[in-house]
């Protein structure tokens, strides 16, 4: 009987480390109303912190790619994960808008930067030779798939006790997850013997680079890739991705639906569906950019999420449950579809060993968008009691960045970016 390779078990343990750190991060979209309640604080505030959050996360990830280079996988999981048991621990002590600033903006922020940024792409160049663009697709998926579909647990429990319960559930979720790491994460196929998944042989050797600083990495690979113009599309678009997603649905979504008369369970109901569809849809992204032009899945992609939510206002209007489910549906199927194939462009015009620290400058633009979107519709509904507004707008940026991704050059633009980095 054929042994399973070893990179398919560091691929489940990534995928379930990812859930646990999501479901962390995207509990804010649950605990707006309650903390809004228990102490009466403003929800602009409130949504301010998440904004922090979202932002240090993803400008967090180029240094978290230097940083797993420079001191190993294993280590910066157990680092990360432990961040995060820290401020889910604190959470259950804080009094004050300040130290809720502190704990879920910077504390946790930083915690979910490496699970939620270059994690993904890293596991598969460095576990996978063969079906890379299927284990990005499954690793991509778990990043909203687990924080969605746990989300309505979360908020029956807050209904039913209270947001502390949720909260110490949550708790739980990432000690267990940090054991496992602990016990069965591997560095590199290497360090047990083993050839990348799908490699028949060693790949010749490599010329030992010295070691630099983390921070002089992340910033000379940024200085080096924004002389690329495909760098600007793909980081622009992904602003658009993250404002789009986990800013806006992830923050906002069952705030709105609160808004309209359905109940918290129901809106958490609604993301969980979300997240089943959205690992359906991530993980055939991730099948298809390994067979199609990875352009123009990314300008369907961003067309039809922009058509989605410039239609959900009339959905909720129209307290329509059976709306409300399509369009969870289709847009589930689309939430973060957009990720492989960016990932694959990346890896194409910088190659394997800059792509993972470029992605993660891409991704920083992502979360910017999510901070702009987190932030930014709290603002909106402050002043139109409303986020109709917000979701309009963020539907017709989608459309514009299906308008980016497509005047990225098809054939290999490597050449070019190989003469500047020997320059």
């Amino acid at each position: 009987m054929r042994r399973i390779h070893y990179s398919w078990f560091i691929l489940l343990i990534t995928f379930f480390s990812i859930i646990v750190a999501g479901i962390v991060r995207s509990s804010s979209g649950v605990l707006i109303v309650p903390l809004e309640n228990a102490f009466g604080w403003d929800r602009s505030l409130i949504s301010m912190a998440f904004a922090i959050n979202l932002l240090l996360y993803g400008i967090s990830g180029p240094f978290m790619a230097a940083l797993v280079e420079e001191i190993g996988l294993k280590k910066m999981m157990v680092l990360a994960m432990t961040t995060l048991l820290i401020g889910v621990l604190l959470t259950l002590f804080m009094a004050e808008p300040w130290q809720l600033m502190i704990i879920w903006g910077v504390i946790i922020g930083l915690g979910s930067g490496l699970f939620l940024t270059i994690l993904s792409p890293y596991v598969a160049n460095h576990w996978f030779e063969k079906r890379r663009g299927l284990a990005v697709g499954i690793l991509t998926a778990s990043t909203a798939t687990g924080q969605l579909i746990l989300l309505p647990l979360l908020a029956i429990i807050i209904e039913e006790y209270s947001w502390k319960w949720a909260i110490a559930f949550i708790l739980i979720l990432s000690f267990i997850m940090l054991v496992i790491i602990l016990l069965f994460m591997k560095n590199s196929p290497k360090e047990i013997g083993l050839l990348r998944y799908g490699l028949e042989e060693d790949p010749p050797a490599q010329q030992v680079v010295e070691k630099n600083n983390p921070i002089i990495i992340a910033f000379r690979t940024l200085i080096e890739a924004v002389k690329v113009k495909e760098f600007w599309l793909l980081a622009g678009s992904f602003f658009i991705c993250g404002l789009s997603t986990s800013g806006l649905i992830g923050t906002h979504f069952i705030s709105y639906c609160i808004g309209f008369g359905f109940t918290a369970v129901t809106a958490a109901s609604m993301l969980s569906f979300m997240g089943i569809f959205d690992l359906i849809g991530t993980t055939l992204s991730g099948w298809l950019s390994d067979r199609f032009d990875n352009r123009w899945l990314l300008f369907w992609y961003y067309g039809l999420r922009g058509a989605s939510l410039v239609l959900l206002p009339f959905a909720l209007s129209e307290g329509s449950i059976t709306l409300l489910v399509i369009f969870s549906v289709f847009y589930g199927l689309d939430w973060i579809a957009t990720v492989p194939p960016t990932i694959n462009i990346s890896r194409q015009i910088f190659g394997i060993e800059k792509s993972v620290v470029v992605y993660g400058w891409i991704f920083a633009a992502h979360q910017l968008g999510s901070a702009v979107a987190a932030g930014g519709a709290g603002v909106i509904y402050n002043i139109f009691t409303s986020y109709t507004w917000a979701f309009v707008l963020a539907g017709m940026f989608c459309l514009l960045a299906s308008l980016f991704v497509i005047v990225i050059k098809k054939q290999n633009v490597n050449v070019e970016v190989k003469q500047i980095y020997k320059a």
